[in-house]
C-alpha cells in the first residue's frame, strides 16, 4: 500500500459546506463559558476540514494520548485481520492460548469467543484490567483469563479494557506482528497518520485498549476514514461490513444516567442520539461520526471524567442543527470573526507578577526535600533571569523546569510531576508568577496527555511548603505536599 505522508485533509469556508461560521463561533464560545477543558478540535463537512483550532499550549504538531479511543483503532485490526483470514469472530478465545492454565469452576470461559471481546460482553462481572496490570509476573493474558466468568458471554454489557487488550493479543498471535504495527501499511501509512505510538504489556503486546498516541488530525482522518465505510481515496482498506457491524448496537448499554452512553455499543464503538456513533476516551479524547450530516468532528481534552457528556451536548445543540444540506451565502463577516477567536485560542498561564520582594533572597539557595512519595532530595529556585528555573534532585539525577512568566515555555518532563498511567515521558509547557508575595505558583502541562499539575509553593521564613495538585486522574486526587528547609 502506498503512504500518504505528507497529505492533509482539504480545507473550506464553513460556508460552502454548509455550516453557519456563527455557530462554530458559539459551539467554542459556549465551551470556554462552561470551562470545558478542551485541547483542540476538528470539524470536517463533506470530508473537507471548515474549522479547527487548538488552546495553546497545545498545537497541531503535538500528539495526545487517546486513552480509550485507541479501542477503535484496535477493532479496525481486528476487522483487517478477520477480512485476511487469520482468524474469525466466532473463534474461541481459548484456542488461542492452548499454554494458559485455566482455574476449574469457570466453565463458561469456554463459550466466550472474540466477538464477546469486541462488543464487551465477555459475561466478566467486572472490567478485567486491574487483574492484569496488578500481576508480578506481568503475564497480563493470565490475569484477564483468570476473572470468572458469571454470565453467559454475550448476555450482559461490562465495559472492559482488558478484552481490548485480549483482541490485540490475538492478532499479534495470529498475525505475528504487534498491533501497532500490523495497522502501519493498513492504516497509518495510507491515511497519512504519522509518528503513531502505542503503550505495550510487559509481555511486548500492544496495549490495544489504551495507550495509543496521535494528533488530532489523525483523529479526524479516522473519523472521516469510517464515515466513507472504510474506503480512503479510492482504496476499500476495511470491508463496509465490518464497518456498518462494528458501527451499529451489538448489545444494549444503557446505564439511564448520561444518555451518550445509552444508545449501544458496537465493536469498541459507542453509539450516540441523532444517529451519530464514537469512539471516546477518558478525560475528553472524542472521534465523533455523524453519518447523516456527512460529518466528522475530533476533540482532544483534559475534562473531569464526569464531565464527558458537557461537549457532546453542545454538539448535539449547536452544531448540528447548523448543518444544512446545500451551502450557504458566503459570510465573510462571520468567517472573519470565527477565524480570529480559533487563533487565538489559549488557556491562560498563570496570573500573577513576574517578581517579589522576596524573591532575591530564595534565588540560587539550596533547600533539602523531606522524605516524599517523589523521591526528592534538594530543590532550588532562579528567579534571578527573565524566566523561573527549578532545579530538582532525586536519586536518579538534577533536572530543571524553565518557568515562563506570563507565557508558556517548553520544557522536558522531571520527577517532580510524576505521569499518570503513563509508560514514558512526554514533553511540558510550564508558567508561573508571584500570586502572593510569599506564593509562587506554577502550572506544568504535559501537552502530550489530558493531565496538568499545580505546585503552590508557600515562602515562610526559612522553609517552603510546596502543595502539588493533579487536573484529572482516575486514581487518587489527593495534594503531595513537600517541605523543604536550606540545605
Amino acid at each position: 500500500m502506498d503512504s500518504a505522508a505528507g497529505y492533509t485533509l482539504p480545507r473550506a469556508t464553513p460556508e460552502s459546506q454548509g455550516v453557519a461560521s456563527s455557530a462554530i463561533l458559539q459551539f467554542v464560545e459556549t465551551v470556554e463559558r462552561q470551562k470545558q477543558e478542551l485541547h483542540s478540535f476538528m470539524l470536517l463537512r463533506h470530508g473537507q476540514v471548515v474549522a479547527e483550532g487548538w488552546w495553546s499550549p497545545y498545537g497541531p504538531e503535538h500528539p495526545h494520548l487517546m486513552f480509550s479511543l485507541s479501542k477503535s483503532f484496535t477493532s479496525t485490526a481486528v476487522g483487517m485481520a478477520v477480512a485476511e483470514g487469520y482468524f474469525s469472530i466466532d473463534d474461541p478465545v481459548l484456542s488461542f492460548f492452548p499454554d494458559e492454565t485455566v482455574a476449574a469452576g469457570n466453565d463458561l470461559l469456554a463459550t466466550m469467543c472474540v466477538r464477546h471481546l469486541l462488543s464487551m460482553s465477555t459475561g466478566q462481572a467486572v472490567d478485567s484490567w486491574s487483574s492484569m496490570v496488578g500481576r508480578p509476573d506481568g503475564n497480563w493474558i493470565a490475569g484477564f483469563l483468570e476473572v470468572p466468568v458469571v454470565h453467559a458471554p454475550g448476555s450482559h454489557f461490562v465495559y472492559n479494557t482488558g478484552a481490548t487488550y485480549m483482541l490485540s493479543a490475538i492478532v499479534q498471535k495470529t498475525t505475528g506482528m504487534k498491533l501497532v504495527d500490523f495497522l502501519q501499511a493498513r492504516l497509518f501509512a495510507p491515511l497519512g497518520i504519522e509518528g503513531a505510538s502505542w503503550q505495550e504489556s510487559p509481555q511486548g503486546i500492544t496495549a490495544g485498549g489504551i495507550g495509543l498516541s496521535i494528533k488530532t488530525e489523525d483523529i479526524a482522518r479516522f473519523g472521516q476514514f469510517y464515515l466513507q465505510k472504510g474506503n480512503w481515496q479510492g482504496s476499500q482498506l476495511l470491508p463496509e461490513a465490518w464497518v456498518e457491524e462494528a458501527t451499529s448496537a451489538r448489545i444494549s448499554n444503557s446505564d439511564g444516567v448520561q444518555p451518550d452512553w445509552s444508545q449501544g455499543y458496537g465493536y469498541q464503538f459507542w453509539r450516540c442520539r441523532h444517529d451519530a456513533y464514537r469512539g471516546d476516551g477518558v478525560f475528553g479524547q472524542y472521534c465523533i461520526v455523524m453519518p447523516r450530516q456527512d460529518a466528522v468532528l475530533a476533540i482532544t481534552s483534559g475534562l473531569d471524567v464526569f464531565d464527558m457528556q458537557g461537549p457532546l451536548n453542545l454538539v448535539w445543540d449547536i452544531l448540528l442543527p447548523a448543518m444544512q444540506p446545500d451551502a450557504l451565502p458566503d459570510d465573510a463577516a462571520a468567517q472573519a470573526a470565527l477565524a480570529g477567536k480559533l487563533s487565538g485560542l489559549s488557556l491562560k498561564p498563570v496570573q500573577g507578577r513576574a517578581s517579589s520582594p522576596i524573591a532575591a533572597q530564595i534565588s540560587g539557595r539550596t533547600y533539602a526535600v523531606d522524605a516524599n512519595a517523589l523521591g526528592i532530595d534538594r530543590i532550588a529556585f532562579d528567579f534571578s533571569g527573565a524566566d523561573c528555573t527549578l532545579s530538582v534532585r532525586t536519586g536518579t539525577g538534577d533536572e530543571t523546569i524553565p518557568c515562563g512568566y506570563g507565557t508558556w515555555q517548553r520544557g522536558q518532563p522531571t520527577a517532580l510531576f510524576g505521569q499518570p498511567l503513563l509508560f514514558g515521558r512526554t514533553p511540558v509547557m510550564t508558567s508561573g508568577a508571584w500570586t502572593a508575595e510569599d506564593v509562587f505558583t506554577m502550572v506544568v502541562r504535559l501537552v502530550e496527555t489530558p493531565f496538568y499539575h499545580t505546585a503552590v509553593c508557600h515562602f515562610a521564613g526559612d522553609g517552603i511548603l510546596i502543595d502539588i495538585r493533579i487536573n484529572v486522574s482516575l486514581e487518587s486526587m489527593e495534594p503531595v505536599l513537600l517541605l523543604a528547609y536550606p540545605a
